[in-house]
């Protein structure tokens, strides 16, 4: 059960790029699992990928065709990761790729492709072969809700979402973008699958760039169980159709601030979309010697399994974050210093119980849907915010019957 999210009414075309879908009974017959993104000659792709040294051969493969030129196509398939399949998996991938450019009429190496799913199970290729023919007869750009639904596997809604960037002279610059995940998710570069693309004009170089820069308080700020997938992947794509833009130009910041903001929502859908979440959870830790070790410290916290099940309970045991922050990769912390905060119930004051806290108003603030877990080491300026959620018997139940 998502925690406060619902599917997005609508998603905004972008200018040059359009999308198909179709049903390829990868898992099982009965929803959409193949999305296919077509882009023009003009477009421009940047790209993040999981670290994980198990990458899916669609990462390979896209990893080595994005860095040899143009990129015209992008294929996802949902149902089935193709990772864990050595050398046969690399052909499969290949030969997607090799099929999307036989419909399009472009080459191979212009053709990016992306899984999701089951680990260590062959593609069904001639299902996916077929679907891949019906699609591209059958592009729309008004298809990106679809197209959500299509990648989606364990998610319990399709996420998206568009941002338009007003320009001087009345033009608009268009964001939309789409993401999948619910489940192994932590960041390790991006996570999950996400596809974001903009009507502007923009450089190969600007265009990683502003990524980048969108990643740090986005996809990289989540964690679900704090498991990084082999399969993890976010696209950022300028079809060239609209306004030419670079850093350059006064209403750059603005777009990557929009960009961060799209990714942001994003992002956090993921985590109230979290498999078996109830608790939807903002981790905020200032006072750190710097950023670096304030995420260190907000992950710690993120990924004990006794925190998310006292979060799950809506149980303010507090000790277990008091623990995870001890135990966290911080060198030399003053625990004299540490203040806990639920909302706007102070907790721990210069590391000892306050002595005006009543565990009655705790228990309040973690029976809502959402809070904030506020830490502050009282030893620098660093800070940061990333996002979680709780762990409970329903996400035991869906991983334990995943594959069933």
């Amino acid at each position: 059960m998502a925690v406060n999210l619902h599917a997005p009414e609508r998603i905004l075309p972008v200018s040059g790029l359009c999308w198909a879908v179709a049903e390829a009974a990868i898992k099982k017959p009965g929803r959409l699992d193949m999305a296919l993104m077509v882009l023009p000659p003009s477009a421009r792709v940047a790209g993040v990928f999981t670290q994980n040294a198990f990458a899916a051969a669609p990462v390979r493969v896209a990893q080595q065709h994005l860095g040899a030129g143009t990129i015209r196509a992008l294929l996802i398939n949902s149902g089935n990761a193709n990772a864990g399949t050595g050398r046969a998996g690399l052909a499969d991938a290949q030969a997607c790729c090799a099929r999307v450019a036989d419909g399009l009429g472009i080459e191979p190496q212009q053709v990016l492709p992306f899984s999701t799913g089951v680990i260590g199970q062959a593609l069904p290729m001639e299902r996916i072969v077929g679907a891949v023919d019906r699609m591209a007869t059958g592009l729309s750009e008004h298809a990106w809700l679809d197209a959500a639904t299509a990648i989606m596997t364990t998610d319990t809604v399709p996420k998206g979402g568009s941002r338009i960037v007003e320009v001087d002279g009345g033009e608009q610059i268009v964001l939309s973008g789409i993401a999948k995940g619910s489940g192994m998710i932590r960041p390790d570069m991006a996570t999950m699958l996400s596809f974001i693309a903009t009507d502007a004009a923009i450089d190969s170089t600007d265009l990683d760039a502003a990524l980048r820069q969108a990643m740090a308080g986005s996809f990289n700020a989540i964690s679900v169980d704090g498991d990084t997938s082999t399969n993890d992947a976010c696209m950022l794509c300028a079809t060239g159709a609209g306004v030419a833009l670079g850093p350059s130009d006064p209403v750059w910041p603005r777009f990557v601030s929009a960009l961060t903001d799209l990714a942001r929502e994003l992002a956090q859908a993921i985590v109230r979309d979290g498999e078996g979440a109830t608790r939807f959870i903002t981790l905020a830790v200032t006072g750190a010697r710097d950023d670096a070790e304030a995420r260190e410290v907000a992950f710690t916290v993120a990924h004990s399994p006794l925190v998310k099940t006292a979060c799950f309970a809506g149980d303010p045991n507090w000790g277990r974050i008091l623990a995870a922050v001890g135990r966290a990769p911080v060198a030399d912390l003053s625990i004299d210093r540490v203040a806990i905060a639920l909302d706007d119930v102070a907790i721990v004051a210069d590391g000892e119980p306050r002595a005006d806290y009543a565990e009655a108003d705790a228990a309040a603030v973690m029976a809502r849907p959402e809070y904030t877990v506020a830490i502050d080491l009282g030893r620098g300026e660093g800070r940061a915010t990333i996002w979680t959620s709780d762990l409970s018997y329903e996400y035991v139940r869906i991983n334990a019957e995943y594959r069933s």
